[in-house]
């Protein structure tokens, strides 16, 4: 699980919902992907980035917990 990225996405009011549709892919997908069971794609994360938090590192921000 992406215990940052789930804290940076509060801080920035951002829903899975929003996010998925931001990126491109299913709610379900997002959801899967945060919790760890399906990976992201190099792509993905950089927009995850650009889009909930961009002045924090992409290893902070995707550090599995």
């Amino acid at each position: 699980m992406y215990r940052v990225l789930r804290g940076e996405m509060v801080k920035a009011d951002i829903s899975i919902r929003d996010l998925a549709l931001e990126i491109g892919i299913t709610e379900r997908s997002l959801r899967n992907k945060i919790n760890g069971v399906t990976a992201f794609t190099w792509n993905e994360v950089l927009e995850i980035r650009r889009i909930v938090s961009p002045a924090t590192s992409l290893e902070e921000l995707f550090k599995a917990s």
